[in-house]
């Protein structure tokens, strides 16, 4: 029994909310998000609130239920308040600047790495101010959109172009992600 895909999901002020046959649009202060609903499932739109009813009790509709809920609740979030995510950019040298809307790292290659966003998803680079325990630490990334699927795959892939080393830690790394330490070759 999904206890999840039970929970009601409340539409929040400011949100409406259409279907048309498969389809559920939420329109908020932040934009427009769609979404295609599998056909085993059913969205239930009241007044202040949307549910996700399941046709059977099989183990393909129990496990599409929580998800196909998540992702309806994760719309009325997006409209609303939208998501974010921060990218610590650590190593001598390495930059990162918006030149227009793409994000220009410059990562210790003999290019820098151009990323241009895809449509609703926007970058902001924030420097940091010197600190003694992290000298390294150059800049913060934060990505930012309202489509939390679309927001984490642009993350993922800016911190794929440099991934944090174990022995010194530097590279892109997510805010608040533990790097385990290796230590290096010691003197003989």
């Amino acid at each position: 029994m999904s206890r999840v895909g039970d929970k009601p999901i409340d539409i929040p002020e400011g949100v409406k909310v259409e279907k048309a046959g498969r389809t559920i649009q939420a329109s908020g202060p932040k934009g427009v998000l769609k979404l295609d609903i599998h056909p085993r499932m059913q969205i239930e739109i009241e007044e202040k609130t949307i549910r996700v009813v399941r046709k059977s009790d099989n183990r393909f509709d129990r496990s599409l239920h929580g998800l196909t809920r998540s992702l309806v609740a994760n719309m009325m979030i997006g409209v609303t308040k939208g998501y974010e995510k921060v990218l610590e950019v650590e190593g001598i040298g390495y930059k990162a600047k918006v030149e227009g809307s793409a994000l220009n790292l410059q990562l210790g290659f003999s290019h820098p790495i151009v990323l241009t966003p895809p449509e609703g998803i926007t970058f902001e680079v924030a420097s940091v101010p010197r600190n003694p325990d992290r000298p390294s630490l150059q800049c913060l990334i934060h990505v930012r959109g309202i489509d939390k699927q679309a927001v984490g795959e642009i993350a993922a892939k800016v911190r794929s172009f440099r991934k944090p080393e174990p022995y010194k830690g530097t590279g892109i790394k997510y805010r608040g992600e533990y790097i385990r330490r290796k230590a290096g070759k010691t003197g003989v």
